[in-house]
């Protein structure tokens, strides 16, 4: 696949209802997913992992992009094939994860700055010579008494302006991720707000550093209620707040948004995105980057047995077919049946 400019690759990802499979899992993260299914977290056992849902038939027609982390980008198949080149057999585009993690923002116990600008030029260097065409980097935001503070979100969102610069700089499209977390009691009005207030920053920023809007991806959260909050909110309700938060923040030329599942269950994440596509009425594509939406009944399916294979690639091959038909506003709660 030959790409002239960062907008092509951008555009490629989102393309006729595809979205981009979050494989960026850390080692410690992995640890907790293999935990739940009993299977020790060795590399061998990440990589067949991974390899398993790489070359699932789901991949072809259904994921433009897939992120990975540090680990995975080196690793062969059990063959000697790269995973890097099994991805782009199928279609995908190969990204990598470049954030380093979470610190407390200026002392703070709640609030937290993402790290990993020291040596991110010598690291997206490398990581374009191992074949990624696009990068991420996750800002989180977290709701509580009085915050988030303005500062906390500026600082975040500036941080993720000087790291896009820096992939574009390295020939690579930049994932843009403010996370507001789901964690907490408080209600949609207040998710909004923060969401809100963390992309207009965001945005801000990138125009500053003059960032190639059209080649860069969002990957925002819904507008939901706190996973503790009594409020419920209904499927369209959460879609209509999500697309008029977007439409008051984002700018036209962006080529897509990518949501985060963000501790939604896999059908809640299928069903509001299917929805917003239902509603229409915006320019960007609205396509999804999950990772525990698009990979839990595989890893349930698997559990850590060569047997289970087969059974562990049509569990996932099912989720990216119904989240590819979310994304196009084409999907119905028979299909899961």
């Amino acid at each position: 696949m030959k790409f002239s400019n960062l907008s092509e690759i951008a555009s490629y990802i989102v393309a006729d209802g595809k979205g981009i499979l979050a494989a960026d899992e850390s080692n410690p993260t992995c640890k907790k997913r293999f935990d739940t299914i009993s299977v020790e977290s060795t590399e061998t056992n990440r990589r067949d992992y991974r390899e398993l849902l790489f070359s699932s038939k789901g991949m072809s027609e259904n994921i433009g992009g897939v992120i990975l982390f540090d680990e995975t980008i080196r690793q062969k198949t059990e063959l000697g094939q790269s995973l890097v080149d099994l991805i782009l057999e199928s279609g995908a585009l190969p990204g990598i994860k470049v954030d380093k993690g979470l610190n407390p923002f200026n002392g703070s116990e709640v609030e937290t700055l993402t790290q990993g600008l020291d040596d991110l030029d010598e690291r997206c260097s490398e990581y374009a010579e191992l074949g990624a065409k696009f990068t991420k980097w996750r800002a989180v935001i977290n709701i509580g008494d009085e915050i988030p503070s303005q500062e906390c979100i500026d600082a975040n969102m500036e941080a993720l302006a000087k790291y896009a610069k820096i992939a574009q700089k390295n020939g690579m499209v930049p994932i843009v991720e403010p996370e507001v977390l789901i964690n907490g009691s408080h209600s949609i009005e207040d998710c909004y707000d923060a969401t809100s207030r963390s992309i207009k920053s965001l945005f801000d920023y990138l125009k500053s550093y003059d960032i190639d809007i059209t080649g860069t991806i969002l990957k925002p959260n819904m507008v939901t209620p706190g996973s503790e909050s009594e409020q419920r909110a209904s499927v369209e309700e959460v879609a209509e707040m999500t697309i008029k938060c977007l439409k008051e923040t984002v700018p036209n030329e962006l080529p897509g948004v990518a949501f985060l599942s963000g501790g939604q269950t896999e059908i809640e994440s299928t069903q509001h995105l299917d929805m917003m596509n239902k509603i229409g009425g915006f320019s960007w594509k609205l396509s999804f980057s999950y990772g525990r939406a698009l990979q839990q009944s595989a890893l349930n399916a698997w559990l850590g047995k060569l047997e289970n294979k087969s059974a562990a690639q049509d569990a996932f091959a099912h989720r990216a077919k119904m989240n590819k038909l979310a994304s196009l506003g084409s999907w119905s709660a028979d299909l899961e049946k």
